[in-house]
């Protein structure tokens, strides 16, 4: 005969395991690949396609999830921002940036935004759009994993380089063709010697970005400011002033949250 204490354990286990399965088909969802079908997520995940299917029903049903009436394929939905707003607003950071990327955005024309590191991917968590007609934009809570994306080369080269190592070597952090795990190490040195990190077209060949590192009151890094800007409009003459430029706005949202010595 079963017991109570024993049916609570099952109940506990089965419910655990289906919060693991849902968060898994949410994260299958990137900036790289925004749109999913059941077929893509139930071989990434390791579930049966009704499995996914049933999930998605229901993540579609509280917005989590939206499915395209043409494709029938699934993108992230509006009911994430429900979630994820308290704690965006609860981000320091954040709060205290948004004064010093709005000032960059209009002092350079382009677009301004802050990203923070979750443990594996640079997350965008806000941003001020160009005041131009083309421009560079991204979701807010857009995950970049790629190594050679400006925010990412910031925040790793913040870490212990055993660590950043192990990112990269693990596949966590995606190393673009042509790199080794060496040569990338030698780069987040560059980084950290020079104060910022400079994306020019190798992630996306019409836009350019810089990113500068954040300090918080114990000198640690607490995110990275990037500029991104169509490669038109961010020439080797113009690189120098907007690289200048992005330091400068890490350097003041800095000491605003009570860093001695920015940078």
């Amino acid at each position: 005969m079963t017991s109570t204490s024993d049916r609570e354990r099952t109940e506990t286990g089965r419910g655990a395991s289906v919060i693991v399965n849902v968060l898994r088909i949410i994260r299958c969802f990137t900036v790289e690949q925004p749109q999913q079908g059941v077929t893509e997520i139930a071989e990434k995940v390791g579930l049966h396609k009704s499995s996914v299917s049933r999930i998605l029903a229901t993540l579609e049903q509280e917005r989590v999830v939206q499915r395209d009436a043409e494709t029938r394929r699934y993108r992230l939905g509006l009911g994430l921002i429900a979630v994820a707003g308290p704690l965006l607003a609860e981000l320091d950071v954040r709060r205290v940036a948004l004064e010093d990327l709005t000032e960059l955005a209009e002092l350079t024309g382009e677009t301004s935004a802050l990203a923070v590191w979750n443990g594996e991917a640079s997350v965008t968590v806000e941003q001020v759009p160009s005041r131009h007609q083309i421009k560079h934009t991204s979701v807010l809570g857009s995950h970049y994993r790629t190594a050679l994306s400006s925010t990412v080369q910031v925040l790793l080269a913040a870490l212990d380089p055993g660590e950043a190592e192990e990112l990269v070597s693990s596949g966590t952090i995606r190393l673009e063709e042509g790199w080794t795990v060496a040569g990338y190490l030698d780069r987040l040195d560059e980084v950290r010697a020079q104060g910022y990190a400079l994306n020019d077209r190798a992630t996306s060949e019409d836009e350019v970005s810089l990113a500068a590192p954040v300090h918080d009151h114990r000198g640690e890094v607490a995110g990275a400011v990037l500029l991104a800007a169509p490669f038109y409009r961010a020439g080797a003459e113009q690189l120098p002033v907007l690289a200048d430029r992005t330091r400068a706005a890490a350097d003041a949202i800095s000491r605003r949250l009570g860093a001695v010595r920015a940078g």
